[in-house]
């Protein structure tokens, strides 16, 4: 967003297009969902303040709206309330081309914007900025990494960040992914029993 705001007086449409880059990795961080339904959000329907217009966005997609037919619901914090905001008022104008649609990130010939071409652009600008390749979809693998790494077994957890309808179809994606936390845990506890051992002996 610093570039895009360096951007925003000589080159208003580059500007705009980064912005809608920029918010879609930083929900993407948060709310890791589908591109289907990345695509396709609109400001009076999933990206809503219920708490007044000086509260944080939630973001929030009804059953018939996601592929296991699982609402989903996540609360953004001020932060990137802030940021969405200067998009939609800043730059999303630039984008619409005379259009009144609702869509958060509008295409360049009406309707939302297309997913294998904001799918592409996300994953060129993440290689460009930190030199990693990751699709829209990783994200969602990285949410189930990072949570069962910081809380290993709440499958329930991931279920329902991911919105799986089944539990055994979040356990059979990442089971494997506890491994290497699993191994550093016991590790740890190892480690632990021999210093005890080791301390009531020398005592």
């Amino acid at each position: 967003m610093v570039l895009v705001r360096s951007l925003r007086d000589h080159a208003p449409i580059k500007a705009a297009v980064t912005a809608q880059i920029a918010i879609a990795i930083a929900i993407l961080v948060v709310a890791p969902v589908r591109l289907g339904n990345l695509i396709s959000i609109r400001l009076d329907e999933n990206l809503i303040k219920p708490g007044g217009l000086d509260s944080p966005y939630w973001l929030v997609f009804p059953d018939y709206d996601v592929k296991n037919r699982v609402r989903l619901e996540f609360p953004l914090d001020p932060e990137l309330t802030a940021l969405i905001d200067e998009y939609v008022h800043m730059f999303r104008p630039s984008l619409l081309r005379g259009s009144n649609d609702l869509w958060l990130f509008p295409g360049e010939t009406g309707g939302c914007k297309d997913a294998k071409t904001f799918s592409g652009q996300i994953t060129e600008r993440i290689i460009k900025t930190t030199g990693l390749r990751m699709t829209v979809h990783q994200f969602r693998h990285a949410a189930a990494a990072i949570l069962l790494k910081h809380r290993p077994g709440e499958y329930e957890l991931v279920r329902r960040i991911l919105g799986h309808r089944n539990i055994q179809t979040t356990i059979s994606y990442y089971c494997g992914l506890e491994t290497t936390q699993a191994t550093v845990i016991f590790g740890d506890i190892v480690r632990q029993q021999m210093n005890s051992s080791l301390s009531r002996r020398e005592v």
